[in-house]
Order: C-alpha cells, then sequence, then structure tokens
C-alpha cells in the first residue's frame, strides 16, 4: 500500500452512497477513502485526525450546509481541495461555490467513471469542471443581452463595454458614426443617464442583476 496515495474524505447525508463511494475505490492505488460522513461535524469531529487532500462534499447537508462547511474547511487546511457534489446545475450555487474557495463542481448521480475523473483532474491539474456545468457557466456569462434595449441597441452595448470607439463600433457594425452616436443617445435615454461613465456603471449593475437572476 503505497503512502503517496490522496486521502479523500466525502460528506453526503445519503448512507446509502457510502457502500456505493467505497467500490469505486476499491483496489485503487492513486486514493484512500478516510471516511464518509453525513455532516460537517462528523467530518471535523473525526477522532482519527487524518487530514485528507480532497474533500467531496453535497451542497445540501444537515445542520451546516456544505457551502458553509467551505468556510470551516478553508480555515483548517488551506491547501485543501474541496469539490462540490449537487443535484442543481444551477449558476448561483456554482458561483457561490467557487467564490468560496471549491475547486470544483459535479453533478449529482456520479457514476465510477465520472467520479474517478474528476478526482484525477483535481489532483493533476486542481480543478474539476464538467461539460455541463462549464456549459451552465460560459451561458451564464454570455447572456449579456438586456430585455429593454433592441437587438442593435445590445450590438453597440457590448462595444461599449469592451472599450470600443464610435468609429471602431462602427466599422464593425458597418455604419456610419452619426448611426452608432443615433443608437447611443437612445441607450442613454432608457438608460436616463448623460454620459458614457454613467451608462457603464448603469450597465454594470444591470448585469449583475441579470446575474443574480439567472
Amino acid at each position: 500500500m503505497s503512502n503517496n496515495r490522496t486521502k479523500i474524505a466525502i460528506l453526503d447525508n445519503d448512507p446509502s452512497l457510502e457502500p456505493i463511494y467505497r467500490q469505486y475505490l476499491k483496489d485503487n492505488d492513486s486514493y484512500q477513502l478516510l471516511g464518509f460522513h453525513g455532516s460537517v461535524h462528523g467530518l471535523l469531529g473525526d477522532p482519527s485526525r487524518q487530514c485528507p487532500d480532497i474533500i467531496l462534499c453535497d451542497t445540501q447537508l444537515q445542520g451546516i450546509s456544505g457551502m458553509n462547511g467551505l468556510d470551516y474547511f478553508q480555515r483548517r487546511n488551506k491547501d485543501l481541495k474541496v469539490l462540490m457534489v449537487s443535484g442543481k446545475n444551477d449558476f448561483k450555487l456554482i458561483r457561490e461555490a467557487f467564490n468560496k474557495g471549491a475547486s470544483g463542481y459535479l453533478l449529482k448521480p456520479l457514476g465510477k467513471e465520472r467520479f474517478l475523473s474528476a478526482l484525477e483532474a483535481l489532483r493533476l491539474h486542481g480543478l474539476a469542471l464538467e461539460h455541463e456545468v462549464a456549459k451552465k457557466i460560459i451561458s451564464s456569462f454570455q447572456s449579456r443581452s438586456f430585455d429593454a434595449f433592441s437587438k442593435k441597441e445590445n450590438q453597440i452595448i457590448e462595444f461599449l463595454t469592451q472599450g470600443f470607439t464610435y468609429k471602431m463600433i462602427a466599422d464593425r457594425l458597418c455604419v456610419t458614426p452619426s448611426a452608432v452616436n443615433f443608437h447611443i443617445q437612445n441607450i442613454y435615454v432608457k438608460l436616463n443617464v448623460n454620459s458614457k461613465s454613467e451608462a457603464l456603471k448603469k450597465l454594470r449593475e444591470m448585469e449583475i442583476r441579470q446575474l443574480d437572476a439567472a
């Protein structure tokens, strides 16, 4: 038995999953399962006092939630990698997990191949993010389209937020600078602002609200 195996702890309030995870890791020389716990307190109060390298943690736990558990884990070991698992492909949950220091986010249920692939990605690269979760993140950040504006106005807003000048926008859209100015004045009216800086500030606030509602 190798002393260099990556140590794993699993937190899930469904005890029926314990034998499944144990089976996944059986005869695998790369990993050692330290324990299966139903709560954050269960892990932190483990009398064995062994420190895992990776924690697989459900977002939904009794008592301290998996999300709030991230704060406790980081205090205990700053080098610890936490892989969050959830039945919800929800952008707000994903964002919260990474904001609190998670190193990955997976969707339940986990088959053996996905489980071991995620552990390997985390061990080798420090990040585990499967395709469906990545698509959710990308689509959330690409959805900078505001209902209050026309298609052309949304295009201009996209260029404005990237620092393009009126002439650059005109060249990209194959229109005259005066046409761009016309649309920008309409944008200002809809935003109730009088300058580019005010417009960018308000658009940023709208974008944050839009992401929060996603």
